[in-house]
């Protein structure tokens, strides 16, 4: 497959205050066999000078997009997607390094079947390569508000080598086709960071198409250096936006019976961890994306 004969790819990531793990992704990309893609650097209002750190004359393909404003994960990638020029729309984590037919597996399902709108590949933990982070996704469980990783923390021996539909794509890697963002839209805004993945799947699958794992397509993901597992931040979007989700994509009685799980048991759960580790701030920041809900309306605009 020649550059004219093959779909562009547009590849976004995002980077905030990382220069230097974005530098190492594009590093990674060099051996990437894929004769048409463009890389579309967005940075979020770092403080740090990106262009003190990445000279994109260095990239080929690269294109260095500076906002003013922090727009979270959805609306970075948002921002990204409105610049993209590709057939398809690789969004992948700064944090990742990528293996060199990563675009060419990820692109073959679509060419053999037309109903798939996104495909993702094997992730595995870049400190453990031979540990599974991601081979799927399991559905997501109406009453606690939360799934789990098909695969996660099991060694890689093939046992997750099928190919197939799952149920949610991976927001560290997964492409999309234009089609289906011109039906479906973009990531919801409103969720600025966790769970948008999640709506935006549960927005695809309504739309008839399917979310496919691509177990031949392999990436390596730095986990959590982002954002730490421990962080207020992290705590009161995951807080939020789980029960924000719920809000979304459930009906009067999966609602219900997630309110009395919410309330009787996370809530009291997570206030006894949270003082048992005097983890104070945490706690405070968990209360606060509880309550956001309460005065928030669930809809929310997706471009």
């Amino acid at each position: 497959m020649d550059s004219q004969s093959a779909p562009l790819v547009s590849v976004i990531t995002l980077n905030y205050n990382q220069a230097q793990v974005t530098k190492e992704f594009l590093d990674s990309f060099r051996a990437v066999s894929y004769p048409n893609y463009e890389i579309l650097v967005c940075d979020m209002a770092s403080k740090e000078d990106i262009s003190s750190v990445i000279n994109v004359a260095e990239y080929p393909r690269t294109r260095l997009l500076k906002n003013e404003e922090n727009l979270g994960f959805a609306g970075g990638n948002n921002w990204g997607i409105a610049h993209a020029k590709g057939d398809y729309i690789f969004i992948v984590n700064n944090d990742t390094e990528v293996t060199p037919d990563l675009l060419n597996k990820l692109l073959q399902p679509f060419e053999e079947h037309p109903d798939i709108g996104v495909t993702c590949p094997k992730i595995r933990y870049w400190d453990q390569p031979t540990m599974i982070q991601y081979a799927g996704f399991n559905p997501m469980n109406h009453i606690t508000g939360r799934t789990s990783t098909v695969g996660e923390r099991q060694l890689d021996e093939g046992q997750f080598d099928t190919p197939g539909p799952t149920h949610g794509a991976h927001g560290c890697a997964m492409m999309v086709k234009r089609e289906v963002i011109e039906k479906v839209g973009m990531f919801p805004r409103k969720f600025f960071l966790y769970y948008e993945e999640w709506d935006w799947s549960a927005r695809i699958l309504k739309a008839g198409y399917k979310i496919w794992y691509t177990p031949n397509a392999l990436i390596y993901h730095k986990e959590s250096m982002t954002v730490g597992k421990s962080n207020p931040m992290k705590i009161y979007y995951h807080t939020r936006n789980r029960i924000l989700y719920m809000r979304r994509n459930t009906n009067y009685f999966q609602l219900a019976a997630f309110s009395v799980f919410f309330i009787f048991f996370t809530v009291p759960k997570s206030i006894l961890q949270f003082v048992f580790k005097k983890q104070f701030l945490q706690l405070r920041y968990f209360i606060k994306g509880a309550v956001w809900n309460l005065y928030s309306s669930s809809y929310s605009p997706v471009r």
